[in-house]
């Protein structure tokens, strides 16, 4: 594995890393090793705004909704012809 140095980081974007890795439970490398992994890995199946939510919203403990049970049956939509 290569190693990379990144200078001239501003230190307030420091400090939101460190933030960040300690809210994660790890180190700041890991947590920028993390970042950059997830910021390249545009082309991966699932990696779109539906996904995104979704796996925020489980990490938060997700939503129980109860919802009513349906009164009709469902039906196909009509389109015009």
């Amino acid at each position: 594995m290569k190693a990379l140095s990144i200078r001239d980081l501003d230190d307030a974007v420091r400090e939101k890393l460190r933030i960040r890795a300690a809210q994660h439970g790890r180190s700041m490398e890991a947590e920028i090793r993390d970042i950059l992994t997830a910021a390249v890995a545009e082309d991966t199946p699932g990696n779109d705004l539906f996904s995104a939510l979704t796996d925020r919203f489980t990490r938060l403990g997700g939503v129980e909704m109860n919802l009513p049970a349906r009164s009709t049956s469902p039906r196909a939509a009509r389109l015009p012809e």
